[in-house]
């Protein structure tokens, strides 16, 4: 018998200075049973970073097509195409090809050896951008999940201020590209 996904639900609260975007978002994120609380996090802070009203979260691990989040227009095509970890080339010269923009949102230690491998063939995509977000502090993210989750996310000058009322953590987000 398959596993399902754990359902939780999000109140998240955006504060971003940087873009001047301000605004609540009720979200539910659909937990694949082979994401950890740390990658659920990171995926809810990829969209506090992109936050618009069109941005949803898609089946993600569940279909190796599609993203971890999109943004589509009114036409159904896809303005904004953002994947979470460190896809191989060949994936994101495709959504390269398939969307307006594409964000590479990338995690973890082993970071600064896969860009050094994969940035000089990504050279040609002009429509891509990379951040790496690093967790400062001793607070981590999988702290904050629960099923119901009530967040507050100020982000300014390429820092992230995450905070659910009994905790907080400071997350740089450092553009690679």
């Amino acid at each position: 018998m398959a596993l399902k996904a754990t359902i939780c639900k999000a109140e998240l609260n955006i504060a971003d200075m940087d873009r001047g975007y301000y605004a609540d978002h009720a979200l539910t994120l659909a937990q694949h049973p082979s994401e950890n609380d740390e990658r659920l996090m990171l995926r809810l802070l990829a969209f506090a970073l992109h936050a618009h009203e069109y941005l949803a979260f898609t089946k993600g691990l569940s279909d190796p097509d599609e993203p971890d989040l999109w943004q589509k227009d009114l036409t159904g095509a896809i303005d904004v195409w953002i994947d979470l970890g460190q896809p191989d080339e060949k994936r994101v010269l495709k959504a390269c090809g398939r969307s307006g923009q594409v964000v590479v949102v990338t995690y973890g230690n082993a970071v600064p050896i896969w860009w050094e491998a994969i940035a000089p063939k990504l050279e040609r995509a002009r429509n891509l951008a990379v951040k790496r977000l690093v967790v400062q502090g001793d607070v981590p993210l999988a702290a904050f999940v629960q099923k119901t989750m009530k967040l507050q996310c100020t982000i300014q000058d390429g820092q992230i201020w995450l905070s659910d009322g009994e905790r907080s953590a400071q997350i740089d987000a450092v553009t690679l590209r």
